[in-house]
């Protein structure tokens, strides 16, 4: 697959994430408000007249662009809505990015928002897709427990071992989000607690599952060159991919649910683009799409940070974990936050703009290099998958 890096390199110069959670008392309008506000003010100099375009994230927030116009009182100004599944608020992100690049735009804003909790979703319902008719009906937590079984088969790993891996995944991220403020669950969960769970789907329990939420973010992109125009530490894009795959996956016989190919893809094509050849090292921290925790497990493997069939051993080692070689989901991920769909691309996002500027608190990893975002879409086998690396370096 061809793959080149930004012609003309681009740089976040302000970003804001609001609190993730049941927000019964605010709207979508608030959410998208205080994200985009909150960026704003991240910035040095840059109103909302000063930018040219939008592009907005909602999967079932917002059909168009008056989602973003109409509570934030502006007209004339062009707004793209972009739905791409779980993966909306990358995607986002990535067009925005493409259109300061061109030259089109000189300041524009990806803004990301969802109120799940209004509309009753609960992590075993999905909206409905139009399809043929022959797409299996599973819930998600179901299609994503296949990996286990799968996995543990096409290693010669007992399903135990793989369990064990994924209650300290799940132990790992409660921990990390029992020490960020914006996260939805801010509890820690012992072991004990966790491996008790009684199942939900195959092998999943309730804390492998991640939670449902309403939040927003937003992030304020310019040229690299302009960058320090408006921010003193402006975080820079070294490569943005994205990966579609056929869609046909579960209903291929031949199909093996142990491993997420478009995260490979997508990643390869990122690092080709950035120009690192060793992700294992070069790569400082990592937020993934923990949608379920065999998923951040069998994704070490699919993002290049695990040999094929070490991620369990390498999870179980703390090797992600916030004090390891390679931290993952240092914000609490997906796990502590929920998942208001068009933001959590730009949640992750967030984290890497306040570790590379040396602003996450308890969380703050030393001296980051790269930093890398997956963000996915989709369930094995019928999957998008998003994938940027950023740093505070200049291209």
């Amino acid at each position: 697959m061809a793959t080149h890096k930004l012609a003309n390199p681009v740089a976040i110069v302000g970003m804001a994430c609001t609190e993730f959670g049941e927000h019964w008392g605010r709207s979508v309008d608030d959410l998208l408000v205080e994200a985009t506000h909150g960026a704003l003010a991240a910035t040095t100099g840059v109103g909302l007249d000063d930018v040219d375009a939008f592009w907005l994230g909602s999967m079932v927030s917002g059909v168009s662009g008056l989602t973003l116009t109409r509570p934030l009182n502006i007209s004339h100004k062009p707004v793209t809505r972009v739905e791409n599944m779980c993966a909306t608020g990358s995607e986002v992100f990535r067009n925005a990015c493409y259109a300061v690049s061109s030259g089109a735009y000189d300041v524009v804003m990806a803004v990301g928002g969802e109120k799940l909790k209004d509309f009753g979703f609960s992590g075993l319902e999905m909206p409905h897709v139009p399809n043929d008719g022959t797409a299996p009906n599973l819930s998600a937590p179901a299609m994503y427990s296949m990996i286990v079984p799968s996995y543990a088969r096409r290693y010669g790993v007992s399903e135990a071992e793989v369990k064990e891996a994924m209650t300290h995944i799940a132990w790992k991220n409660h921990s990390n989000g029992a020490i960020n403020p914006r996260a939805q669950f801010r509890k820690e969960m012992s072991k004990e607690t966790i491996a008790a769970a009684p199942a939900l789907a195959g092998s999943l329990s309730v804390f492998d599952c991640s939670g449902v939420a309403d939040g927003a973010a937003a992030a304020v992109i310019v040229r690299a060159e302009d960058a320090h125009l408006y921010s003193d530490r402006p975080l820079y894009v070294h490569a943005l991919a994205m990966d579609a795959g056929s869609g046909t996956g579960r209903n291929d016989s031949d199909y093996d649910y142990s491993e997420l190919s478009e995260a490979a893809v997508s990643s390869r094509a990122a690092y080709e683009q950035a120009g690192i050849s060793d992700p294992a090292t070069e790569i400082s921290l990592a937020e993934v799409h923990d949608c379920f925790t065999p998923t951040e497990m069998v994704l070490m493997e699919e993002l290049g940070f695990s040999a094929r069939g070490q991620a369990w051993r390498d999870v179980l080692d703390g090797r992600y974990d916030r004090d390891g070689a390679l931290p993952v989901n240092v914000d609490g991920g997906l796990k502590s936050f929920g998942h208001p769909v068009g933001a959590s691309g730009l949640r992750m996002l967030f984290e890497m703009w306040l570790q590379f500027r040396g602003e996450a608190g308890e969380r703050q990893v030393s001296d980051p290099s790269f930093g890398l975002v997956q963000n996915q879409g989709g369930s094995p086998g019928d999957l998008v998958s998003a994938v940027t690396i950023v740093s505070d370096r200049r291209p």
